[in-house]
């Protein structure tokens, strides 16, 4: 298990030790039930099924019949989110334990997927970061735009991917490796640095990283050898 559901809450700032000023993103995870556990040998895989957000009897209406006899199969209230989660061998969970924020003890990096900022309808500056036209002289009246589209005579269409305006953001993003700053366990709560997607309030999946750490202890182990002063040393000079 390396994983959670949680919500993003908004922004604040600590201070380190040094003094620094840490911008960072307030995270509320879990606690999230196990609704789930599926096996290599019934489901052909091994993952478990996390729940977030205990929907309450004035919601009702909300609850969909088979998610509420799904939860109600593992002892757990119904949910408004479920998600699931791959784990290797030697992970014990069964239906009705809760996971907490302890699962992320020890980490350094945490990866966060979320839904990013709906911003509408947007022009290419926006969108893709185009230059626009010399606003100096030459141009009149198309200083944002993103020039020609068209082709000649082969194949006389415009080509499928080109860069046009169009909607911009509510996408599902990943951000990787955001350095986790402190875990309040006793709240719920996680501080992150980065850029977390989506708005406040939104959801968010939280996994540990350490392709960072992986990168950096290679990177401390990797030591640059001079050939030049290497054959030195062999030939005794």
């Amino acid at each position: 298990m390396n994983g959670l559901i949680g919500k993003k809450l908004g922004m604040t700032q600590v201070y380190a030790e040094s003094g620094d000023e840490i911008p960072v993103t307030v995270l509320e995870l879990g606690p999230c039930p196990v609704v789930q556990v599926k096996t290599a040998e019934k489901d052909g895989y091994s993952a478990v099924q996390l729940a977030f957000e205990p929907l309450e009897k004035k919601d009702k209406k909300k609850i969909a019949k088979p998610l509420a006899g799904h939860c109600a199969k593992a002892g757990v209230k119904a949910h408004r989110y479920l998600k699931e989660f791959r784990f290797d061998k030697g992970v014990e969970l069964k239906a009705g334990d809760v996971v907490t924020t302890s699962v992320l003890d020890g980490a350094h990096y945490l990866s966060i997927t979320g839904v990013s900022k709906g911003k509408g309808f947007q022009g290419v500056m926006k969108r893709y970061g185009f230059k626009g036209f010399p606003a100096s002289r030459g141009t009149h009246e198309f200083f944002r735009h993103g020039g020609s589209i068209g082709m000649r005579e082969w194949p006389g269409r415009i080509m499928k991917g080109k860069k046009m305006p169009g909607h911009l953001g509510s996408e599902k993003v990943k951000a990787l490796n955001l350095e986790l700053v402190k875990i309040f366990p006793e709240k719920n709560l996680v501080l992150v640095k980065g850029s977390v997607p989506g708005a406040a309030g939104n959801l968010v999946v939280v996994e540990r990283s350490d392709r960072r750490e992986k990168r950096e202890k290679v990177k401390t182990e990797a030591k640059f050898v001079n050939p030049l002063k290497a054959s030195k040393k062999k030939s005794g000079k």
